[in-house]
């Protein structure tokens, strides 16, 4: 016979650990599917707004509901910690021979540091769970690397609402948390969705450079302009380069605006997502000469390292290009030749730019 009493303590108790742990924020969602959410996702993946990222369509079945994806699962332990800058997010926007990167990736890269303490807190669960007499239970743990509608499941589980960016808003840590996630087989009792909280605010909507917000709560990834500089492989289309501006990895500006950030305190606690001096403010002239051994170096567990030298050149070259900086000229021809044919194209682009 299920024991709701020491259940309901297990729940207490594990809010109190996953604090320990470094986590702000701590939720139960239930494992069943959610039919509008579910069906919201199928849309969204029929109207071809995820652009080139074809594994959200390959495994929708699984992306659809925690039980999609395990079956067993019974419950959702949803989590963010917090990574709200001490700085301006939008202060580089008036000093084009700088770079501007996503306040998330000027730390180490946080998929370890939440992967991490998930296991941590996942590890803690199960030998609580059979210290009182709940028997064997299974977990498993997710970063944003794996099939899982975090911010959905966020605001199942109390976490905030999911605001007219479409990322998770929280009252107390605004629009800057890392989402995780454990899907256990024991069954807790869910706890109270988040309420929206976005009122008549539009902020985010425009403060978008690409207007990549055909309506609230709704984003095409093909206009957005994280999804341009990290996930699109190919040259990004003519019409947004201009709009790019200094930005070379991801955006924050939807995130920077939110009103709601008042509140988020500088998650300085956590010391791998403290911004790495040389990556506050690059300054393009450098970044333009990286190599691929240089830009290894460089990005040395930075999430940044994925995308690789060649992608991180050609955005480096669209941001040269917005410059105005007849200084970057030689470089930035340097690159016309580069043996990466989307850098070379990137590279005359920005050429004929600063060439006038």
């Amino acid at each position: 016979m299920v024991n709701a009493a020491e259940i309901a303590s297990l729940k207490h108790d594990l809010a109190a650990e996953a604090a320990r742990l470094g986590f702000a924020a701590c939720g139960i969602a239930p494992a069943a599917e959610d039919p509008l959410t579910a069906r919201r996702l199928e849309e969204w993946l029929g109207e071809g707004c995820h652009g080139t990222m074809e594994w959200m369509e390959s495994r929708l079945h699984h992306r659809s509901s925690p039980q999609g994806l395990w079956s067993a699962a019974q419950s959702v332990i949803a989590l963010g910690m917090s990574y709200a800058p001490g700085r301006d997010p939008l202060a580089l926007e008036g000093q084009p021979d700088r770079a501007r990167i996503s306040v998330y990736a000027q730390g180490k890269d946080y998929h370890d540091t939440v992967k991490k303490a998930l296991k941590a807190l996942a590890r803690w669960l199960v030998a609580e769970a059979a210290a009182r007499g709940l028997g064997e239970i299974d977990v498993k743990v997710f970063v944003d690397t794996a099939p899982v509608m975090e911010k959905p499941l966020g605001q199942a589980a109390g976490l905030g609402w999911q605001g007219k960016h479409t990322n998770v808003v929280s009252q107390s840590h605004g629009s800057w948390l890392f989402l995780g996630a454990i899907y256990t087989t024991l069954r807790f009792e869910p706890d109270t969705p988040g309420e929206d909280l976005c009122g008549s605010c539009s902020a985010c909507q425009v403060a978008c450079p690409t207007q990549a917000f055909p309506a609230p709560y709704q984003l095409d990834a093909r206009r957005c302009i994280s999804y341009l500089t990290i996930e699109h492989k190919d040259a990004v289309p003519l019409e947004f380069r201009t709009a790019l501006g200094n930005r070379i990895y991801g955006c924050d500006d939807c995130l920077a605006v939110c009103p709601w950030n008042k509140f988020a305190s500088a998650a300085q606690a956590i010391q791998a997502f403290v911004p790495r001096a040389e990556l506050v403010a690059p300054r393009l002239a450098e970044l333009l000469t990286l190599e691929d051994a240089g830009f290894r170096a460089l990005f040395s567990g930075s999430p940044i390292k994925r995308i690789g030298r060649n992608r991180f050149v050609r955005n480096c070259l669209y941001a040269a290009g917005n410059s105005g900086d007849g200084a970057l000229i030689p470089a930035v021809a340097a690159l016309t030749s580069d043996p990466d044919p989307v850098v070379a194209e990137a590279a005359s682009w920005a050429l004929g730019e600063l060439q006038g």
